[in-house]
This record gives structure tokens, C-alpha cells and sequence, in this order.
């Protein structure tokens, strides 16, 4: 049995933490529109759905993640309560703090992108050409979250040697959450229906 593919990419809401912007979202490209009468079977709907499962992830954790740092930031959540809350989390570890959870992220975040780098994107090259600027675009969105991730970094380590760095710490978690959220809302938009084609 086939049916319409069903999946609806994660918009963007349009809100920006950060003053900062890292590239020039209007110059996106966007993929071919497919052939609207298609129909996609129970498997290629999952194909496609994959990437907003996954998505969906590192949004929550991400989530998380702003969660703690404010609570830290106000007063209201000691470092002890912070490291009990880490503990209930996917990525965890005996000894975290909000700061390695930070540094787990951004592991996280950079291993993900590396994946789709070497596995996805070069598949869907191969398969469909007529997406290599979207693919060439996702990319180059990949490199600015690594430099975005690299600040992280700096200002994690900052913060641990100094907790006066918590402000830092949150700008910069700010400018990785309209990064990243933009990136992933662009990347579900444009990839999400030649996954559910062509697969992983």
C-alpha cells in the first residue's frame, strides 16, 4: 500500500536568540519540487522521517541543555541538582556538569553532521545530481556549526576555570541555537522527501 508521504519538516519559527548571524539564509537554495502525485510506500516514508527522529533529538537535548544553563545562571539550581537532572539524560556520564554536558553537545552535534558529510550527501549526490547546491549548501552550514561549536568550546573552558563566564557561555549557546535550529528546519525542508526516494 502507498500514500502521500505524510512527514511535515520542523519549520522555522523565525526567532533569533543572538544578534549575531552566521550566513545569509535567504541565499538558501532549495531542492527540485517532486512530481506532487507521487506515492511513497510504509518504508520510504520512514526513510524520510529518520532525519526529523533524529533531528528531534538533538533539538530536545539542545532544549535541555538552555534549560540548565538558565537555572544555573538564576541562582535556582545548584551544581548538585544540575549533575542529578544531567544523570536522567541520553548522553550521560558519572561525573557531569553543566559543562561537560556542553562539551558532550557539541561532540554530539559536530559527529552527526560528520555522518551526513561522508555517508548521506554523497549518496544523494549520486543518486539525484540535481541537488549538489542544496548538498554543497548543508555543507558549508556544517562548517559555520563546527566554528559555532568551536566558540562553545572556548567559552566552556572559560567558564570552568572562572564561573564569571556563565554570560559568555550562554551567548554562545544562543548563537548555536539559532544556528543549529536553522539549519536543521532548512535541512528537513530540502532533504526529508529525496530520503523517502532514494533512502540512506
Amino acid at each position: 500500500m502507498s500514500t502521500s508521504l505524510g512527514i511535515t519538516p520542523t519549520p522555522d519559527d523565525g526567532v533569533r536568540l543572538s544578534g549575531t548571524r552566521v550566513w545569509d539564509e535567504s541565499a538558501r537554495p532549495t531542492a527540485p519540487r517532486p512530481d506532487p502525485g507521487r506515492r511513497y510506500t510504509p518504508r520510504e516514508r520512514a526513510n524520510g522521517r529518520h532525519l526529523v527522529d533524529v533531528h528531534d533529538h538533538l533539538r530536545a537535548e539542545l532544549t535541555r541543555l538552555r534549560d540548565l544553563a538558565g537555572q544555573v545562571a538564576a541562582g535556582t539550581l545548584d551544581a548538585g541538582a544540575a549533575r542529578s537532572h544531567i544523570n536522567t539524560m541520553t548522553m550521560r556520564r558519572h561525573d557531569w556538569t553543566l559543562g561537560a554536558y556542553c562539551e558532550s553537545y557539541c561532540r554530539m552535534v559536530t559527529m552527526h553532521h560528520s555522518m551526513e558529510d561522508a555517508m548521506v550527501f554523497p549518496h544523494l549526490r549520486r543518486v539525484e545530481p540535481a541537488l549538489a547546491p542544496v548538498l554543497d549548501r548543508l555543507k558549508e552550514e556544517h562548517q559555520a556549526i563546527h566554528h559555532v561549536l568551536e566558540r562553545v568550546d572556548r567559552a566552556l573552558v572559560a567558564f570552568v576555570a572562572d564561573p564569571a563566564g556563565l554570560d559568555e557561555l550562554r551567548a554562545v549557546v544562543d548563537l548555536l541555537t539559532d544556528t543549529l535550529l536553522s539549519h536543521l528546519s532548512y535541512e528537513e525542508r530540502e532533504l526529508v522527501e529525496p530520503l523517502a526516494r532514494h533512502g540512506l
